[in-house]
């Protein structure tokens, strides 16, 4: 049986049609010959995620995403992943976003819970989660260190103001004026200090003199000391008030005219025989001044001493 060319042409046409669909189907995520299972996810935002993006269990890949469409008016998103893989997973099984880098894109995971809850069959609804990529996290971290430097640039911007503000012409002339002063102040405390170190250089021996003189002092002043706490200061405490006591008895009984050095001061005709007494003697060595040889005569033929001469102040 031979085939015209418009049959051929058309047998061509809807192969390649087929062809055409089933390989934009198979892009797409969704494959005819497949029988892999089917399952469903409710999100609030899909984080990028898009049709195609793979489906893992445990970081291996087990399906890819079908569909992503709006659930209904409250703008939430209905996600339709399939599951080549016939591994067993609960129904509380939990479908999570994840990934997101700077180049790759999104993916699905499914977190498998084998305890709690039947298995997991084609067209269930899994509950949803999204985890935090790295442009999340790198957003969350940088968010507070961005805010910091915010301030720290205004707070900078003020102080360069105020700092501009204060240095007007005025005070940069002043402050020129305070760095010379404060240069020659420096130079004249520089030259002080040299003038102390050729004194110092000069007066070394004197002060090593010196210096040795204060601690052979300080020497002696230990040495004292120590001869200070050899002495027995008690016993001479006792002896001075012994003294003392007996100076006060003395005293007591001269007052109260008590033995002869008591008379001797509080009679007076003591006073005057001893006054008389003195005179006498006084006129006697006159008087053997005067007359020496009254007193003393060596003559042999018994020569006359001569006139007397009467002493002065004689008594009468």
């Amino acid at each position: 049986m031979k085939y015209t060319k418009e049959v051929k042409t058309a047998l061509l046409a809807l192969v390649a049609i087929l062809l055409f669909i089933f390989g934009y189907s198979f892009l797409k995520g969704k494959n005819w010959f497949d029988s892999s299972r089917t399952f469903y996810a409710i999100y609030n935002d899909v984080e990028g995620l898009s049709p195609s993006s793979p489906v893992t269990i445990n970081g291996l890949k087990v399906g890819s995403v079908t569909k992503i469409g709006f659930l209904d008016n409250t703008g939430k998103l209905l996600v339709t992943f399939n599951v080549d893989n016939n591994f067993p997973f609960s129904k509380n099984s939990i479908a999570q976003v994840y990934g997101g880098g700077l180049i790759g894109g999104k993916s699905l995971a499914i977190v498998p819970d084998y305890e709690q809850g039947a298995q997991a069959k084609s067209g269930d609804t899994l509950p949803s989660a999204i985890e935090e990529g790295l442009l999340e996290l790198v957003n969350e971290r940088l968010t507070p260190l961005q805010e910091k430097v915010e301030r720290v640039i205004v707070s900078t911007d003020s102080l360069i103001n105020s700092f501009n503000q204060v240095m007007n012409p005025e005070t940069r002339e002043k402050l020129r004026t305070s760095i010379e002063d404060l240069s020659i102040t420096v130079a004249s405390l520089k030259s002080t200090a040299g003038t102390a170190n050729n004194i110092f250089s000069e007066n070394s021996p004197k002060l090593n003199r010196t210096f040795t003189n204060l601690d052979e002092m300080s020497t002696n002043l230990n040495n004292f000391s120590d001869t200070l706490v050899g002495i027995d200061l008690r016993k001479m405490t006792d002896d001075l008030e012994k003294a003392v006591a007996n100076f006060e008895d003395m005293t007591n009984k001269l007052n109260e005219g008590e033995g002869t050095a008591a008379r001797l001061i509080n009679d007076p005709s003591v006073y005057e025989n001893l006054d008389r007494a003195t005179r006498q003697l006084d006129e006697l060595i006159q008087d053997v001044k005067l007359n020496p040889k009254r007193y003393v005569h060596f003559s042999v033929f018994g020569k006359n001493p001569g006139p007397y001469a009467r002493p002065k102040d004689s008594l009468k």
